[in-house]
């Protein structure tokens, strides 16, 4: 495969992976500005496609790029990509536990939306769970440092 298209897919990925992010973390903003579960459940359940296309950008990010750097003779223990891998370890580490908790937000808006879909103190503690918003933070945080180590490549 020429270097072309390698650098293509893995560029590709990099966009689904960073778009997928940032969709998630846009609705989830969003779900915060609500009162309404029903409101709440229906921004939290559009957060659902978003992950298998960040999946998919992490799948072609890490495969097209390990096969660039075999390519380019690029040290995988350059200080640039130990970093990359480090935050993508904690990108996913703390992404799926945020995501658990995400979904239990999730499950107690549908909850309350079928259940008279009042404004609950409840369901505004958890959205506005301060873990959260930082263990969230963090992942939006280390996807853009992300992007700038690939940019950049110190």
């Amino acid at each position: 495969m020429s270097y072309e298209w390698l650098l293509f897919l893995h560029l590709a990925g990099a966009f689904l992976y960073v778009s997928g992010a940032v969709a998630a973390a846009v609705l989830r903003l969003a779900a915060l500005q609500r009162r309404r579960p029903s409101e709440v459940a229906l921004l939290l359940r559009a957060v659902r496609p978003a992950v298998p296309l960040l999946g998919l950008g992490l799948a072609l990010v890490l495969v097209f790029g390990f096969w660039l750097a075999s390519r380019l003779d690029v040290s995988l223990g350059s200080t640039w990509l130990s970093a990359t891998f480090a935050l993508l370890g904690w990108s996913l580490a703390v992404g799926v536990l945020a995501g658990r908790q995400d979904r239990h937000t999730r499950e107690l808006a549908e909850q309350l939306a079928a259940a008279g879909d009042e404004p609950s103190a409840e369901l505004a503690r958890r959205l506005r769970d301060p873990l959260n918003l930082a263990l969230n933070g963090s992942v939006l945080a280390a996807t853009a440092a992300i992007v700038a180590l690939m940019v950049w490549q110190p």
